[in-house]
């Protein structure tokens, strides 16, 4: 699409790995890839006003799939009574004076709940005796207790990094060593930590389209959600792995990403690709990412009209050498199927006229390349085949 490409042209971020003694001492001196913060504390009774008003980012997009469930919050809450040390959190001043959450988003939010009288105390085992009350409930010596209490911060400033690339760079850097207090995030929860922007919004919108849900098995939205742009507190898809994991988020990423990947990904981890490509395409005008929304809606629903809700699994012999789908979709059908049926957009009426015919080829194509689709087969060599083979496969049924 005019300009798409022109983002991803300039790839060449790899920084040497043979420095001399000298050059690494050069590079330590210059303060390249030095952090510069400041701490700070926060008296519990300010967080909710701090939080709520225009100089703090919270990032909801990632508070969206992150919610602690009130027995959690509770806890965090007794912890401040009976004087547990709890982390700090770490911001990111973007500007002077504004700030992004990195980590401790959800203490931040548990706290201001909690002020705010949003839910009552539950699941505690050191103070019982307080379940089912709401702050205004508690006693006013234990309540004058809590409002003492501070909650510590870890602040890189402005100065971090000169430009936004760095600063994307280093946030990252940042944000996957503390980890969440610990919690182990996927590439793509730090991605959307890290990486927000329009094309990051894009992809959590799109990654619930029901089309997408259906062949991976995710559960589809509900009124609700679809109402307030946000699941249910008792949501299944809120327990979903994957939805919980934003693996749904990354293969709307990846859509986007791959038709870039084979002239840029040059060499360089996929991972590492992918956060380049969120980088810059939250620079897309709104135009071309409205355009490319409309494709990745478009290729979703026609590959599930076409191929249903086996559409990314793989069609492959089982034990007795009898072929079956494999229970699970996969990304190694997933990529090259909507790189296929993206490149086919414009015959979609005659693709879905030829479903049956589509589907029995494509098991005959799987039957013919089961090396093909076996082991490690991510090289440029193997992704370039099998975008052509697939390509070509709906083209021939099209010309029939």
């Amino acid at each position: 699409m005019p300009g798409e490409e022109q983002l991803f042209r300039d790839t060449q971020h790899q920084r040497s790995q043979d420095l001399s003694d000298r050059e690494i001492d050069e590079r330590y001196g210059s303060g390249e890839v030095r952090i510069v913060t400041e701490q700070a504390r926060y008296p519990l009774p300010a967080i909710p006003e701090m939080v709520d008003s225009d100089d703090y980012d919270l990032n909801p997009d990632f508070q969206r799939r992150h919610r602690w469930s009130d027995e959690r919050r509770s806890r965090l809450i007794e912890s401040f009574i009976i004087n547990v040390p709890i982390p700090p959190i770490f911001l990111y001043e973007d500007s002077y004076g504004h700030y992004e959450v990195m980590d401790g988003l959800q203490r931040l939010s548990a706290i201001r709940d909690f002020y705010r009288g949003n839910f009552a105390l539950q699941g505690l085992e050191e103070w019982p005796s307080l379940n089912g009350r709401r702050y205004s409930q508690l006693p006013e010596q234990l309540r004058r207790g809590v409002d003492r209490r501070y909650l510590s911060s870890i602040i890189l400033l402005q100065e971090t990094a000169k430009s936004a690339e760095e600063a994307g760079r280093l946030k990252q850097l940042v944000f996957e060593r503390i980890n969440s207090g610990g919690e182990k995030l996927t590439a793509q929860e730090s991605r959307n930590a890290v990486y927000a922007g329009p094309l990051n919004r894009a992809c959590i919108k799109l990654s619930r389209d029901i089309h997408l849900c259906e062949t991976w098995g995710i559960p589809r939205p509900t009124p609700y959600e679809l109402a307030h742009d946000s699941p249910a507190p008792d949501d299944p898809v809120l327990k979903d792995a994957r939805y919980r994991r934003m693996e749904d988020v990354e293969l709307v990423l990846r859509f986007f990403a791959y038709r870039q990947q084979l002239a840029y990904q040059a060499g360089r981890p996929l991972k590492v690709f992918l956060d380049d490509y969120l980088q810059r395409g939250n620079k897309m005008p709104g135009k071309l990412l409205d355009e490319l929304s409309r494709l990745f809606r478009d290729t979703i629903e026609l590959v599930h009209k076409v191929l249903g809700h086996e559409a990314f699994m793989l069609w492959r012999p089982d034990s007795h050498g009898h072929f079956r789908f494999e229970r699970r979709p996969t990304l190694a059908a997933y990529d090259p199927i909507m790189w296929a049926f993206g490149q086919h957009i414009s015959d979609a009426e005659l693709l879905r006229r030829s479903a049956a015919t589509t589907r029995a080829a494509l098991k005959e194509y799987y039957e013919a390349n089961v090396e093909s689709f076996s082991g490690r087969t991510a090289n440029p060599a193997d992704m370039r085949r099998r975008n052509v083979d697939l390509t070509n496969l709906l083209g021939r049924i099209i010309a029939q």
